[in-house]
């Protein structure tokens, strides 16, 4: 955590998936494991954060990832269909847009987000690539914001893995939209 933290309060990136890519190459970082649902969420507020649009501070950051801690632990997407990484997105709009139990819209919009979320992850199973799902979590996640906050972050399209061979349940390869083959 130390490290995902070291990036995500360092970085003046305004690429949730640059930034995400960055931590990814921490030798350190297992290619599976809740980690991940961290990266995603602060990736994505580090960038919201240094794009401008949102008033975001490291103490909405350090939020989310207390959020996040609640919900992503280890072996729970297996255990109950729930990748760690969805709620960690859904932390995020909720500390942007006071999301909480009562609300109407805020709860909505924070719902929407976990849905598509979960929806683009499922789409990648078999076996689960945490690295993929933050991708493409993280994609769904720009297009949102954009969507329904009017905040452009970049889009990524050269999303290209260099984690296939540590994939301790094998990689899905050409299954896989990031697999290199896929990526010309």
């Amino acid at each position: 955590m130390r490290v995902i933290e070291e990036i995500i309060f360092t970085t003046d990136s305004v690429s949730p998936l640059e930034i995400a890519e960055l931590a990814f190459s921490f030798p350190g970082l297992p290619m599976l494991g809740c980690p991940h649902a961290y990266i995603t969420g602060g990736a994505l507020m580090a960038a919201l954060k240094n794009e401008g649009s949102a008033d975001i501070s490291d103490k909405e950051i350090r939020e989310v990832f207390k959020r996040t801690r609640k919900q992503a632990h280890g072996g729970y997407c297996g255990l109950t269909g729930v990748c760690g990484i969805a709620p960690a997105l859904g932390a995020c709009v909720s500390v942007l847009n006071g999301s909480k139990c009562g609300k109407d819209q805020e709860q909505r919009t924070t719902m929407e987000l976990v849905t598509s979320v979960t929806r683009a992850i499922t789409y990648l199973t078999g076996p689960s690539c945490c690295k993929a799902y933050v991708r493409a979590s993280l994609t769904v996640a720009i297009c949102f914001f954009e969507e329904n906050f009017a905040v452009k972050l970049p889009k990524k399209t050269d999303l290209s893995c260099q984690y296939m061979d540590k994939h301790p349940h094998g990689c899905r390869k050409l299954n896989c939209l990031y697999f290199p083959a896929n990526t010309i």
